[in-house]
């Protein structure tokens, strides 16, 4: 029995031209761990969507696809809907309850299960997830990886046989997401659960996976191993191998062909006999010369509250132009808040936020669907214009700026998730803003839209702006950066130069800096590691 298969597959949105999907064929086995993965627009949320039935998106189909053999719009498979799990990208989005007990609870209900049989399954569900400690807690209280990981659990406590995961860890820090998908191999390697999952972070889950599905402009390229993944990528030499772990790329720069590394501990093995090929990293860094502050926060304290804690504690953060600073964390520990209170969204309870006269600030929320309020990408740009003096022909110019050409006519909401965090920058950069606050720009960006990302930044920096990022990825920290600061428990507890402050990190810093710094402690990404002619 296959536990999914496309056949011939084609999907098209509701006025779209051209089809999303494009006769797609692709069989997943039972027990199977896929990876599918794809350029930002290629049409991953559409595919995984298509599988259960309940969330299909709504278009003109051809082909089809059958769910443990029979067809998805079978009776059959209306009726055993239990069988596949979805998790989400956004954690806000799935959770209905406002306790992590009810939250668990709620399918079980719904599937109509006596209440001994709901409790033994919450029990031993609780139990294999380590979510014991906050089991009565209210969900409004958990952090993003708690919400993430309570999504998980209430999908596999009804015990799906498939579970489709789409970029499930895009807004978790990089510790936590790490932890999210090793408890997802779990699933596939103690219980035989089918999974699917889309993902932007190769880096963590390539080596976990045992299948790799590669979508192009809709099209399936290839569904192969891993390892003759990276191989097709380097023979066709695709600009997807941009996207790749960095222990491949490593491996690619110094010559190998054939017999790439996949994670850390695969490199550094593959290293000890190509070490002699590795010239030493000279750290040609500039530091920026600080000017006058265009904006300070001095002596924040907020908490949302009378009753809670402080979320923000005696925070102090200075911001320079022709500067790029990021700030990394955990989950919760306050960086989306500190943000808020930069830009005037919030108010602190004690301590001061001053910005230098006619300073704009424009503020990039991590949920960006906030910002739009049209049903198309232009209008959507164009909507502010009489208010910020800017028309048709600066619109025109950040359209082309940021590749949005082909999703003129799009609803913002018919967007990818990469897609809409492109769009929401376009209509934030509009604003001319002196200083600019990215919360999580990457999230559901691919390689080559980061790299588009990195040189529009680079381009604002230069442009006099002071830029601050909030974000878990820290490779696109590295390269951005001028300044890098730790936030933990409600504060900035240090803060570095770019490199110096990865070079110093053992968790939070970059995989090439990991493979390297026995080699060569200076790399940091992947370009600074130079093969001896």
């Amino acid at each position: 029995m296959d536990a999914v298969k496309f056949i011939d597959y084609t999907f098209s949105y509701p006025h779209s031209q051209s089809p999303i999907l494009k006769n797609i064929s692709l069989t997943v086995p039972m027990e199977d761990f896929l990876l599918l993965c794809g350029t930002t627009g290629s049409g991953k949320t559409t595919l995984l969507r298509s599988i259960k039935g309940e969330i299909a998106p709504v278009g003109k189909t051809a082909g089809k696809i059958t769910i443990l053999d029979n067809l998805r719009d079978s009776k059959e498979n209306i009726e055993n809907s239990i069988a596949v799990g979805f998790v989400s990208q956004n954690p806000e989005n799935q959770i209905v309850m406002d306790t992590v007990w009810h939250e668990l609870a709620f399918g079980l209900e719904n599937m109509g299960l006596p209440t001994h049989i709901i409790r033994r399954r919450i029990g031993e569900t609780v139990n294999f997830f380590g979510i014991q400690h906050w089991i009565n807690k209210k969900t409004c209280e958990l952090s993003g990886g708690q919400k993430q990981i309570l999504n998980l659990a209430s999908v596999m406590v009804m015990q799906p046989k498939i579970l489709i995961m789409d970029e499930p860890t895009s807004q978790l820090d990089p510790i936590a997401a790490k932890e999210f998908l090793q408890m997802v191999s779990r699933l596939n390697l103690e219980l035989g659960t089918t999974i699917i999952i889309s993902e932007h972070r190769l880096e963590d889950v390539l080596p976990l996976v045992s299948n790799v599905a590669f979508l192009e402009n809709g099209s399936l390229l290839c569904c192969t191993s891993p390892r003759q993944f990276i191989c097709k990528l380097y023979e066709q030499n695709n600009e997807f191998v941009k996207a790749l772990p960095c222990a491949a790329r490593i491996a690619a720069s110094l010559g190998e062909q054939h017999d790439f590394p996949i994670s850390v501990k695969q490199c550094k093995t593959w290293l000890k006999g190509h070490d002699n090929n590795i010239l030493p990293c000279v750290d040609n860094f500039s530091k920026t010369v600080k000017s006058k502050a265009i904006l300070s926060a001095k002596g924040l304290w907020f908490k949302y509250n009378k009753s809670n804690d402080f979320v923000i504690r005696d925070t102090s953060l200075d911001l320079y132009p022709n500067t790029v600073h990021s700030i990394v964390g955990g989950n919760g520990s306050g960086k989306s808040t500190l943000l808020h209170l930069l830009c005037g969204v919030y108010k602190p309870q004690r301590g001061k936020v001053k910005k230098s006269d006619g300073v704009r600030v424009g503020l990039l929320s991590q949920n960006c669907k906030v910002l739009f309020t049209c049903d198309t990408v232009y209008d959507e740009l164009m909507v502010s214009g009489n208010q910020y003096n800017y028309g048709e022909a600066e619109v025109e110019a950040v359209i082309k700026r940021l590749s949005l050409s082909h999703l003129k006519k799009r609803h913002p909401y018919d967007l990818s998730g990469g897609e809409m965090e492109k769009t929401a920058l376009a209509k934030i950069l509009l604003l001319s803003p002196k200083v600019l606050l990215l919360d999580e720009p990457t999230k559901g960006v691919d390689a080559k839209s980061k790299e588009e990302l990195v040189t529009i930044i680079s381009e604002e920096r230069r442009g006099g702006k002071a830029v601050l990022i909030v974000t878990h990825d820290l490779e696109f920290a590295a390269k951005v950066s001028d300044y890098s600061s730790m936030f933990f428990d409600g504060g900035i507890i240090c803060s570095d130069t770019g490199r110096e402050f990865f070079k110093s990190n053992v968790f939070y810093t970059t995989g090439t800096n990991r493979i390297m710094r026995d080699y060569s402690p200076d790399c940091i990404l992947v370009e600074d590691v130079k093969h001896i002619e």
